[in-house]
């Protein structure tokens, strides 16, 4: 008898102990709990962290319709179970940035005004896209706007109606002073002409320098004449002697800092530039040094170094 009372205790023990295994196990069509406080995002390889009311702050928007389920499966995930997203993540800085008090800023000169524009398309933010929209003024011009993109990086339309009104104005000019009766070089444009500009040119340098202050007969090694500057100005001066290979197809209203030259003499690129009517307006040059051998006093010194040319 006694022993049939422990049995029933020890069967109602039982029961009670699974009872809660039993009560954890969710029910079929049950939804997940919802989204934590903190959320992690990797968007196109960029973690981000944020909080869940940021995600949601703006109605209707693909974050919002996103974060808004119940059921969390659906969602994306990669490997460490952040909720992926496949877009541009350096630019999603921005749109996270928007998110969080409805307001843009952009660096000054924002090369990559359109893309952040088509990413605001995909996200849903339309009133973001308005923000970022050129602003057109009464004159038809871009109107003066504090975060506008850098003037280089309009749109080709833009550029095509710039490059046409200069050839219109140059053909003008040519058609005046050929009714006026004033000189024009035959076979092209005399140098009045010319487009005034700036360009750059540096390069790398160095010598050794030994116990007697000797300079090593070969001071200046030159192992590339760097070019900077508008692309129509650097292929006027120095035409087939610039490699063009590192930016190619760059339009010639561009500006670019990575073409070079395919010889290493400085006073051949200074004569070009001087034969076609720039002036030295600047120069600056900055140095280190280094001991060649641990055993000698003869040092290294190596030195970058940038002439500013200028035509009127």
């Amino acid at each position: 008898m006694h022993w049939s009372t422990d049995r029933s205790t020890f069967r109602a023990e039982k029961s009670s102990m699974a009872l809660p295994d039993n009560a954890s196990c969710p029910k079929p069509g049950e939804d997940l709990p919802s989204f934590s406080e903190i959320i992690e995002l990797n968007v196109g390889g960029q973690v981000y962290i944020t909080r869940y009311p940021t995600l949601v702050s703006i109605p209707g928007s693909l974050l919002w319709e996103m974060f808004n389920q119940k059921n969390a499966r659906s969602l994306a995930r990669d490997s460490k179970g952040r909720f992926f997203v496949d877009r541009d993540g350096f630019l999603f800085r921005y749109i996270l940035d928007y998110m969080r008090d409805q307001q843009l800023v952009l660096p000054d000169h924002f090369p990559e005004r359109s893309r952040l524009q088509r990413e605001a398309e995909f996200f849903k933010l339309p009133e973001l896209v308005k923000m970022l929209a050129p602003k057109i003024s009464k004159q038809n011009s871009i109107g003066d706007d504090p975060c506008q993109s850098d003037p280089e990086e309009l749109s080709p339309n833009v550029d095509t109606a710039r490059n046409l009104a200069s050839v219109s104005a140059a053909l003008a000019n040519v058609t005046a002073g050929a009714s006026g009766g004033s000189n024009i070089v035959s076979g092209g444009a005399g140098p009045d002409m010319r487009r005034s500009g700036f360009i750059t040119i540096g390069y790398r340098g160095s010598y050794t320098l030994g116990r007697d202050s000797q300079t090593d007969a070969k001071f200046r090694r030159v192992a590339r004449i760097m070019v900077c500057g508008k692309t129509s100005l650097a292929k006027e001066v120095f035409g087939d002697t610039l490699n063009e290979s590192r930016d190619p197809d760059r339009p010639p209203e561009r500006y670019t800092s990575r073409y070079y030259l395919k010889f290493t003499f400085l006073e051949q690129a200074f004569d070009k530039l001087a034969d076609a009517g720039f002036h030295m307006v600047a120069c600056n040059s900055t140095g280190t040094c280094a001991f060649a051998h641990d055993q000698t006093d003869d040092k290294i010194w190596t030195s970058y170094t940038e002439y500013v040319f200028y035509r009127e």
